[in-house]
């Protein structure tokens, strides 16, 4: 009998390409007559090319949840509660990580589950503070005068820029996207706008090229940076071995009145095409991936940065990794779901341009906001009518 083969596509970093090469491997030895192969793009592929020109050829899709307004629409990925049983489900929702698990349900479908959870969360070099006397920053302030030394840096290319924007809307007592005309008010933007203008405008220029991973590179292989306020965290690095230097995570730090900052959750969830002829195994293989037992060890063992909430409380995995998943975790229960809906990719796509150049270059920041809301409200005629030939 000829091999079955199933194909994944998924991102290019350890986090993301590592834990799923060991698991097709031991999959394999399960299941010997079937094989698992995954393919990886870049992480800026991963988030510019549509999930939807690729789920003809692959059945296994490793995806970003404000995908799913699309996907609910189209079904075009399994929704998963039909082929997972109650128990497995209430397990994945009861253990998610914040909002991690509910991200990718829309409509009353599952329609992938939470392989891998993140959000900006802060981190540094413990020697080099330690060697410096520098306390780790726990205010703004503090962040600010840290910055004024030269020693922070953080990611600013749009999108990363875009998902501190709703961190900061968040700071000054708003939440963004509660109507359909505007993002945020006007009053509320503007003071959005000059806080992080006064931010950026401190760090080196080289961060507007810079995303999460770049950074991480260069705290961890270098000693220019001490401090980062907020990044997109990658347990990676604060395991020993992975880079020359060791990171430290920790929580993000506390702004005026309004307390903690909330970030933006990301990570990623792991769907199944509608088109795959092996439907059934691949659904066994996100199955076990996402077991609370597999995440807890040997997932995470393998560089993966897990959904399941029992990987984050073991204490073994916070052993092997700095105690990034204790230490980050409460930034994840408080973190921000950003929109979900059929058209809200195009508005992401675009809305961190103007944001970029305006704390690049300057400009009227009631006019950076005129163009993000055009944007937000031109993304409702953007949802796809995408047709499924089966």
């Amino acid at each position: 009998m000829p091999k079955i083969v199933l194909k994944g596509i998924t991102w290019g970093h350890s986090r993301g390409i590592t834990p799923l090469l060991a698991a097709s491997q031991r999959f394999n030895e399960l299941h010997p007559d079937v094989e698992v192969i995954w393919k990886k793009r870049t992480l800026q592929e991963f988030a510019d090319q549509p999930i939807e020109n690729l789920i003809r050829q692959y059945d296994l899709l490793i995806i970003d949840h404000p995908w799913v307004g699309f996907a609910a629409d189209a079904r075009c990925v399994l929704p998963l509660d039909r082929y997972l049983s109650k128990e497995y489900l209430a397990n994945q929702a009861e253990y998610s990580v914040g909002q991690s698990h509910e991200s990718y349900n829309v409509n009353g479908h599952q329609w992938a589950l939470a392989i891998d959870a993140a959000t900006p969360a802060a981190s540094y070099r413990a020697d080099l503070l330690q060697k410096n006397e520098v306390p780790v920053p726990t205010t703004w302030e503090e962040v600010l005068r840290l910055a004024r030394m030269g020693r922070v840096a953080a990611p600013a290319i749009p999108i990363d820029l875009l998902m501190n924007f709703y961190m900061f809307c968040l700071a000054h007592g708003r939440e963004p996207f509660q109507d359909t005309q505007e993002v945020i008010d006007t009053p509320t933007g503007v003071r959005v706008l000059e806080t992080m203008r006064e931010f950026y405008s401190l760090l080196p220029k080289e961060m507007f090229r810079y995303n999460p991973i770049a950074v991480a590179e260069a705290m961890s292989t270098g000693d220019k940076y001490w401090y980062c306020p907020f990044a997109y965290g990658y347990s990676n690095y604060a395991r020993e071995g992975y880079a020359s230097k060791l990171l430290t995570y920790t929580d993000l730090v506390s702004f005026g009145k309004t307390g903690l900052l909330r970030s933006t959750i990301g990570g990623t969830g792991i769907a199944v095409s509608v088109y795959s002829q092996h439907a059934k195994l691949a659904v066994q293989y996100a199955e076990k991936v996402v077991s609370p037992s597999f995440q807890s060890t040997f997932y995470v063992q393998h560089g993966g940065q897990p959904g399941h909430l029992q990987a984050w409380q073991n204490e073994a995995a916070n052993q092997l990794t700095n105690n990034f998943f204790h230490a980050v975790l409460p930034t994840m229960q408080r973190g921000y779901m950003r929109p979900r809906y059929n058209g809200y990719l195009h508005f992401q796509d675009h809305a961190g341009d103007p944001l970029q150049a305006y704390l690049q270059y300057g400009g009227n920041p009631e006019v950076v906001l005129e163009q993000i809301n055009d944007m937000y409200v031109n993304s409702f005629s953007h949802n796809k009518l995408f047709k499924l030939s089966l």
